[in-house]
């Protein structure tokens, strides 16, 4: 959405576009398997599908249903099953939950309602409704879930009926390995995106010192070689924190990779392949990432520096809403949604590039930084705290950019991810970046 002065009718229609792009989704990732598949645990990270599909449900009904359009609530007595603050994923699958028909009904009743909502609700006149803030957030949570549920998807042992084609191949990548970003300030977070959450606002100014960062996120080809030659058994590369999780569970490539008669082999969404050289590294916990830049005698990007390389125009000055510029992202900018099942080959979508050249900064793999996930000056918590305020501290670090298994309106270039570091479950990559010195300061330009 492109600033909070959209056309009120354009903005409905923009509104009820996410929610029903969401509602397919949901029910795609919720119908392709039988009943069984959705009410077991998959893992004890994650919840039962069943149980994701009804807090879909109730956080809508919550939001849209009661906050803004004060009415009574449907259904009070599950509230406190689908609060995800009450009971931790692995208790999840022994409460009395919502049978997949009776789940199913009810966020399809609720759905319903909320958009007799939207067509009645002035989206003016208080926070809630401002620019249709709470529908665009109800809108950002269902991708999310939609996203969780296809993680618990490809946790599964089974066989999966998702499927998506192939990302189109393009040439391969020539360019730079790396791309230096100058120092100085700009323009981080945002104070006009008006479904951005909480923890992206308000815009404030950084400087950031020079640096260079890649072009192109870290391969599996290029992460093999930090593996054949024993990463993970070098202690030197790994934090004391990595080195226990790498000890502890016999570490010794990416979540869902087996070596097997000479070559590395990964399961996919239930379907067992070579790995594939030229793609981004997917499944990699935060304290693998930190390793891997250690051994290339680098290290990852700080939150800072990642939002600058994907954000800052430095011939005018300004921070773009994405790295082409302030358009919303189409299938030539970014592989997102859902549209492949994979990342796109390191260097695809060169329409997606930013002012500094950098490629793949939005889709294809969410990308680990460095930084902790803090509040940004300013910060005031909004609609809950539970959102974003409770998980601020050290415990968690920060994911930017997106995947291939986020929509579009859950991503963008201000959008904070966060998570713990060993999490390796989630589609995560990162690409590495060094200091730069005086020495590597671009010439000035000759009249």
């Amino acid at each position: 959405m492109n600033g909070p002065t959209m056309d009120p009718q354009a903005l409905r229609e923009r509104a009820r576009a996410a929610l029903l792009a969401a509602r397919d989704r949901t029910t795609l990732l919720t119908s392709c398997v039988e009943d069984s598949e959705l009410t077991a645990q998959h893992s004890p990270l994650m919840s039962p599908l069943v149980w994701d599909l009804a807090h879909i449900g109730n956080q809508e009904e919550q939001w849209l249903l009661r906050a803004v359009a004060g009415r009574d609530a449907m259904r009070p007595e599950i509230d406190p099953l689908y609060d995800a603050f009450e009971h931790p994923r692995a208790e999840r699958p022994s409460l009395p939950l919502l049978a997949p028909a009776e789940a199913r009904g009810y966020a399809a009743e609720v759905r319903g309602r909320a958009l007799d909502v939207l067509e009645k609700t002035p989206l003016h006149g208080t926070p809630l409704t401002d620019a249709g803030f709470a529908f665009g957030m109800i809108a950002q949570h269902e991708q999310q879930h939609d996203e969780t549920m296809l993680i618990t998807h490809q946790l599964r042992s089974g066989p999966t009926a998702l499927t998506a084609p192939d990302p189109q191949p393009g040439p391969p990548y020539t360019g730079p390995d790396e791309v230096l970003v100058p120092g100085g300030p700009f323009t981080m977070g945002t104070s006009t995106e008006p479904w951005a959450l909480d923890n992206e606002r308000p815009a404030h100014r950084r400087l950031v010192p020079p640096f260079f960062i890649d072009t192109t996120p870290v391969t599996n080809a290029a992460y093999q070689r930090f593996i054949d030659d024993g990463g993970y058994e070098e202690i030197r590369w790994w934090s004391p924190a990595g080195w226990a999780m790498v000890r502890q569970n016999q570490l010794r490539a990416p979540l869902f990779w087996r070596r097997e008669g000479g070559q590395w082999l990964r399961r996919r969404f239930g379907t067992v392949e070579p790995v594939p050289a030229d793609e981004p590294v997917l499944h990699v916990s935060w304290y693998e990432a930190d390793a891997y830049a250690r051994w290339a005698g680098r290290r990852l990007p700080s939150e800072e520096e990642w939002e600058k390389a994907a954000r800052h125009d430095p011939v005018t000055d300004r921070s773009r809403r994405y790295p082409w510029g302030d358009a919303d992202p189409t299938p030539e900018h970014a592989n997102l949604g859902q549209r492949h099942l994979r990342p796109a080959p390191a260097g695809s979508y060169p329409m997606g590039e930013s002012p500094f050249g950098v490629r793949q900064l939005i889709g294809d793999v969410w990308e680990w930084t460095s930084s902790d996930f803090l509040p940004y000056p300013g910060f005031a918590a909004f609609p809950y705290r539970e959102y974003s305020d409770v998980f601020f501290g050290g415990d968690y670090k920060v994911l930017r950019g997106g995947a291939f298994s986020v929509d579009a309106v859950a991503c963008r270039g201000t959008f904070r991810n966060w998570d713990h570091p060993v999490r390796r479950q989630i589609f995560s990559g990162f690409r590495t970046a060094r200091d730069a010195g005086p020495a590597d300061a671009p010439e000035p330009e000759v009249s």
